[in-house]
């Protein structure tokens, strides 16, 4: 038997309308619509959040960057030693 969560919400009666009429017509209950809503919505969020979409051209500039990193900076070059120390302290 697979678990179960139950998430209840409170709306108001135009949205529950509203809800019902969607559910009946793709043929599904209010619950199904509304889970399969909640989860579309959820996933495309989280993918916003994590996937990094680039322009042909960013791409290009990325992969270029990749394949010839510039020089460090000086800044770069204390950063990475405080953080070296930083390291080494917490040892």
């Amino acid at each position: 038997m697979t678990k179960t969560a139950r998430l209840e919400a409170r709306i108001t009666p135009d949205l529950q309308l509203l809800l019902k009429r969607a559910a009946e017509l793709e043929g599904r209950t209010v619950t199904d619509f509304v889970i399969t809503a909640v989860r579309q919505a959820a996933e495309q969020r989280v993918e916003q959040e994590q996937v990094i979409r680039l322009s042909l051209e960013d791409q290009r500039v990325f992969v270029e960057a990749l394949l010839n990193p510039p020089e460090p900076t000086p800044a770069l070059r204390r950063a990475f030693r405080r953080h070296q120390e930083l390291i080494e302290e917490s040892r």
